[in-house]
């Protein structure tokens, strides 16, 4: 017997689905970083701030993290930066995003990677756009402000959470043509039906 998954909004043959039967599946953003990393789910955001090093630093920000996507149908990160070469921390914020794809895996929760040029693309119809340009991106398409201390990481957040539900058919909001390229660009999860 084929079991549907989380995701398979399809009707039984000759049901119609009543509204409370579909539901907007819970999609949680990630901008993971060492400092302030950005979390952002539909209506809402924060950020997960430490200022601990090495190895506490890891556990701390991946049990964090852990508590904040434990219950998501889907996790969308931002992808690595390639372009920031000699950027300081660079091992530690690899294993970090390795970390986060690990208690994912280990917890089967489908998740994806945005590619940064992807996210900006999404949010403001430009793979170049400046950290300032998709904090308004947000603000503009999907009237969610984000302020203060770790207001760019909460912006990109928010976008992959939004690019996710959007990839599932669920989009928050109209998307130009433009914008909507950038999904292409993403590593999505396989979601299929689970035999049982």
């Amino acid at each position: 017997m084929i079991t549907p998954t989380l995701f398979d909004q399809t009707p039984a043959a000759g049901l119609s689905p009543s509204p409370a039967a579909v539901t907007q599946p819970l999609v949680i953003g990630l901008d993971l970083s060492l400092t302030c990393t950005g979390v952002a789910g539909a209506g809402w955001s924060d950020i997960i701030r430490t200022k601990r090093r090495g190895d506490d630093r890891l556990h701390y920000l991946v049990t964090a993290v852990g508590d904040m996507v434990k219950r998501a149908d889907l996790v969308v990160m931002e992808g690595p930066s390639f372009g920031h070469g000699a950027m300081a921390g660079h091992e530690e914020l690899a294993g970090l995003r390795i970390l986060v794809r690990q208690y994912c895996y280990r917890h089967r929760i489908p998740y994806g990677v945005v590619p940064p040029s992807s996210l900006k693309m999404f949010a403001t119809g430009r793979g170049n756009a400046t950290k300032g340009e998709v904090r308004s991106g947000v603000a503009d398409r999907y009237g969610h402000h984000t302020e203060g201390i770790g207001r760019y990481d909460q912006a990109d957040a928010y976008t992959a959470m939004a690019m996710g539900l959007h990839h599932l058919g669920h989009p928050l909001a109209p998307v130009p043509e433009k914008a909507l390229s950038a999904l292409a660009g993403c590593a999505w999860p396989e979601i299929v039906a689970v035999a049982r």
